[in-house]
Order: C-alpha cells, then structure tokens, then sequence
C-alpha cells in the first residue's frame, strides 16, 4: 500500500486490495508527505529552541497553551462557562448498540447521530437518538435495540416514549434528518442507515412509516450516512439530501482483512473501498418522492475508473455565491470534499475544487467527518468547518467578505495546531456564552481501542475540544477553552461521534448532546451565569415549509451584525433545534431584525425586546 492511500496511524496493506486511484490524487498526496516532514522537522527545531522536555506530545500541547495565552492577551477576557452532565438525572437511559461483536466491520466504529426536535409541538426540544442493532448473521444476546425517543417536560427532564410514538424499530441506523415534509406542521423524521433508509410520517406525535409509498427507502446494499431536507428546486417544499458512504458488505470488508498490528483484524480505511454516489430525493408533493441526483449533476465519477469518487459521511447548506438558493457542502472521508453549486434550474455543478474547497493547504483530501457553516466573524465572510482523521488539523474554510473563493485558515484562526492530534467527528457553531459571537465546538474519538498500543499519541476516548471566539482584535478568532474553565464534564474521554444543541430548559442557553458508539450519550446543561443578554427566534413559514428551513435572520446590536440559516442539518448524522439564538452579550438593545425567508421576501420585525422566545409568522 503506497503512502497516500493509508491514514497517518494505520499500517499497510497489500497493493491489490486497493480501489484503483488516478496519478492527479498521487501526486497530491506525494506533495502532502513532503509537507508533512517539513512540519515535523519545524516542531522538532522549535523544542530544541525552547528547551522543553523530550516527549514530543507533551510538547505540542504545551506549546498550544502558550499561543492561547498570547491571542487572549489582545481580546476580551476568556469566560468561565460551566458545563453540567445530567444524562442520568434528566432521565435518559439510552446506550447505543454498536452491533460489534469481534468482527470488526467498519460501521460498527462509524454511528451514532442524534436529533433535538419537537415531535409533539409542545414548544419545547425533545431528543431522538438513532440506534444500530446487532447484524443478522450474529445471534442476539438480549432484546432487539430499537431508536430512542424521548419527551422534554420543558424543564430538561425527559421520558421515554419510543414505544408510544412508534419508534420501536430495529434497524442498523446511523443518522436522522428532521423536516416537515408534508407541511402538517409536525415534524416528520428520516433514518439513514446500512441498508434500506426509512421515513416516518408525523400525524401529530405519532409516527407511520411511509417509506415505501414515498419511494425514499434507497437500495438495500448501500450505506447512508448523514442527510438533511431543504429546498433545492425553489418550489416551496422540503426535498432530501442523502450522503451514501462506500461501496460496503460484510463479504468485501472480510476479503480486506484488514489489520493494525500485523496479526489481528482492525477497523479498514475507506480508501480499500470504492466510493458511493448520493441521493437527491425530490419532493413531488402528496407523500411522493422522486430520486433525482445523477439528473441533477450530483453523480462525480473518477474519470479514469469510472468509479463514483464521494465517500460522504456529512452535508451543511449555505449560500454561498449570494444568488438565493442554497448550496450542498459535502465532507468526503480521504478524498476530495464537494461544493454543489445550486443552478437555480433544480441542477448543480460540482465547482469544490475551483472554489478552494476540496483539498486542504497542503493540497491535500482529509478524513472529513463533520461539517458545520457559519459567519462566525459577523460580517459577511463564510466559515465551513470540518472534523478531520487523527494528525489532520480540522478544516475552516472562509470565504472573506464579497468573495467566493474559499482559504483553509484553521491556522491563522487558532483551530490548527490544538486539533491536529485529535480524530474529530461531530462539529458546530453555536455562541455557548451569549456574546454575540459563534464559537465552536468539535467531538473527538478514535476507531481503535487499541490505537494507543501502535501510536503513543492517540487514545482511542479522547476529550470534545471547545474554542471560544476572542473576536476581531484577538491575532487569532478561535482560542482553545482549557478543562479547569468549567469543562470537566465536557473534556471527558469519551468515544465522541455526533454533536448537537438546543436550550432543553428554556433558559436561552445553548445546551449540548454528544453521541458514542457502543456507549451513553452525554447532556450537557450550560449553566452559564454570565447576565449576557439573548433572542431566540422560532420562525413559522409557508403552508409547505412551516419550520421555515433555508430562511436566514439577520440581527443587529450594539453596532453587531449577527446572521443565522434556519438549518437543522449540521455536525455529524445529527440535527440540531430549529429556533435560532443569538447572543447580545450586556447590551439588551437590538437595533433590527430581518428575515429572508426561503422564497426571498423580506420582512422586518419591529420593536424586539432581548431576552425571549420570539415566534416570526411570515407576514405577519
């Protein structure tokens, strides 16, 4: 197996077990090699200057620490923000069924994702965690794992009601999209999984499955990752868009063999399978879908094998070239990410690379896990965040203000250096202490319990890693927020895959989910006590898109402009609450606030007062 075709911490594999690749994306790895020994060589001459200890980990951090020190000496003092968990306490009781048994076949180390949404319409977020089950050649040790679906009293405290609402259904998911597709006003619910996907009908807090009278199910052999509804014909209804992983069965991943030490069988990269194209479900109204990605311009082949080059594992939409219609970022796991500009006409070209997209400064594709967008600098530059492979920096790529041309400036941000040794999946934006600024947060985990046995600088449960947005005066956006600044219970090792947010106790605070594989989740309560003012807004659209999905809010504040999408869709196999929040910091006045709604109209809202639930009707 040649340099390029393996992850930083893996050992090779025999040549012919590889899916074919074409010299363009050898000599981009090549050039990645080099880059990284010249990385290597700079660190080694930078400890030797210092003359700091030998242990070259240690060293890294430490050397992190002190950039952290000196970026806050030119912003606003970092805040004390404390993270609670009250998992058991708030009564959920999910752990999450991997269906590994020894075998070690890769989706067993990729699940599992997570959803806030509020199924029953009662105002407040409830929590729908995606289940895997064990596989149909193994015998069952227990009771079939089913989905977890949990109801919020609206003070954070949770029940189970999986059964009731008709979610006991076994099945080897991984991700959920929330949309109401039939603009009833409930939130109906899609399940990516290996295997057929399903699709389930909210008739006001009880769900039906429908997926075979609306044609979304997908084939039965392939393996969807994350997925999210928007609207990308402009006809007013939510359509789907699903990312498909490889080319994957328990027969080619046995054929691989793949192994770590040389004796036993371990968790094979991506690059020993072929790539899998998406779907793009298209909603024709009445309950009907049509699958129309290779119509659309969705298909990307490798024009050398004929092979689909997209190993996709998350999807963000954003306008990102400000024509009005929203663009689908894909994160591609060891191969080039994709940017879908949106025609307009219900057709997208494939433009990542000539975008700035697709590769990371080196020129090089990443293990991309999780995916995020946002204008975390509150102007009108664009952030896409990425959480990449262990010894992969997490991406951020910013299209500057009036330009539509994206740069990889994790560096220069501050989010290289202190993500580099992390194996990042789920990751977001989201403002945790109400300054008016997004920060953003990444979970962190590895695939190999036994990964520090062959690489001393990798555990297989790592910490979440939080960095606080210092704001424009800071010589760098992001700072890395230590344990002792309240996070004991965020930093804890966990297998981390997805991340999501919503305030589950009503108190206009950000509060957190992360997701393991084979383990609980955990929920973390923000109990910020900063007097930082706040808005959340709920906004309420058109017949066929109640939840509004694609509307973008502008707020402005003490001379801030902050702007956010109405977006579910983010993070890793996750999807966020629906009600936008905006932090004001110790100002309560907010000078506007606009709304773009997802056909274009514009509406501005007067006399908003801080510190509340504001639900937008549109026209009102």
């Amino acid at each position: 197996m040649t340099e390029e075709n393996k992850r930083p911490d893996e050992t090779q594999i025999p040549e012919e077990e590889l899916v074919p690749e074409n010299d363009e994306i050898i000599g981009r790895a090549f050039k990645w090699s080099l880059a990284v020994i010249g990385v290597i060589a700079v660190i080694v001459v930078a400890i030797v200057l210092i003359q700091q200890e030998d242990d070259v980990v240690e060293e890294t951090k430490e050397k992190s620490v002190g950039k952290i020190a000196d970026l806050e000496s030119k912003s606003e003092k970092r805040p004390q923000v404390e993270f609670v968990d009250v998992t058991r306490e708030s009564g959920i009781a999910f752990v999450h069924e991997s269906g590994a048994r020894g075998e070690k076949l890769l989706p067993e180390s990729m699940g599992s994702g997570a959803a806030f949404l509020d199924y029953d319409g009662d105002g407040d977020p409830d929590l729908l965690l995606v289940n895997a089950t064990v596989w149909p050649h193994v015998a069952a040790d227990g009771p079939k794992s089913t989905q977890g679906l949990y109801r919020n009293d609206g003070e954070g405290h949770f029940e189970d009601v999986t059964r009731e609402a008709g979610l006991a259904v076994s099945c080897f998911g991984m991700g959920a999209a929330v949309g109401d597709f039939d603009g009833d006003g409930d939130p109906d619910l899609y399940l990516t999984t290996v295997g057929s996907n399903r699709l389930f009908r909210n008739d006001s807090g009880q769900f039906l499955d429908v997926t075979e009278a609306s044609g979304t199910g997908g084939a039965a052999d392939q393996w969807s990752s994350s997925s999210g509804f928007f609207d990308y014909d402009g006809d007013g209804d939510l359509d789907l868009f699903v990312c498909n992983y490889i080319r994957w069965s328990r027969e080619i991943d046995m054929e691989i063999n793949f192994t770590l030490n040389g004796r036993d069988r371990a968790y094979g990269p991506p690059t020993n399978y072929q790539g899998a194209q998406p779907y793009l479900f298209r909603n024709d109204g009445k309950g009907v879908f049509t699958e129309t990605a290779e119509e659309a311009g969705l298909h990307v082949v490798n024009r050398a094998t004929g092979v689909a080059v997209g190993k996709s594992l998350a999807v963000i939409f954003e306008d990102y070239d400000h024509d009005g219609d929203l663009d689908v970022f894909v994160a591609n796991d060891t191969v080039r990410n994709f940017l879908y500009r949106n025609s307009g006409d219900g057709s997208f070209e494939e433009v990542g690379e000539r975008a700035g997209f697709a590769y990371d400064t080196g020129g090089n594709a990443t293990g991309a896990m999780g995916i995020d967008a946002a204008f975390y600098r509150n102007d009108e530059s664009l952030g896409i965040g990425i959480g990449n492979f262990a010894n992969e920096m997490t991406s951020l790529y910013v299209a500057s203000e009036g330009i539509d041309q994206f740069a990889d400036e994790a560096i220069i941000e501050g989010i290289g250096s202190p993500s580099r040794l992390r194996l990042s999946f789920g990751l977001i934006f989201f403002d945790y202490d109400l300054d008016g600024r997004l920060d953003l947060l990444q979970a962190n985990g590895h695939l190999e319990e036994e990964i520090s046995q062959i690489q001393a600088s990798q555990e297989y449960r790592q910490p979440a890693q939080l960095f606080w947005n210092a704001g424009p005066e800071a010589r760098a956006c992001f700072v890395e927020v230590p344990r002792e600044d309240g996070l004991e219970a965020l930093a804890e090792p966990i297998v981390g895959r997805g991340v999501t947010a919503a305030d589950i106790d009503g108190d206009g605070d950000l509060d957190l989910l992360l997701t393991q594989t084979g383990g609980a989740p955990k929920l973390l309560r923000n109990d910020q006590e900063l007097g930082h003012h706040w808005l959340r807004c709920r906004l309420v659209g058109t017949q066929s898109n109640r939840d509004a999905i694609g509307a973008e809010v502008t707020l402005v504040a003490g001379g801030r402009i902050q702007k956010r999408r109405v977006m579910p869709t983010k993070s890793y196999l996750c999807q966020v609450e629906l009600p936008v929040t905006f932090g004001l910091g110790k100002k309560a006045e907010i000078e506007s606030l606009t709304v773009r709604w997802p056909d274009g109209t514009l509406q501005e809202i007067p006399n908003v007062t801080a510190d509340q639930l504001l639900v937008i009707r549109q026209d009102q």
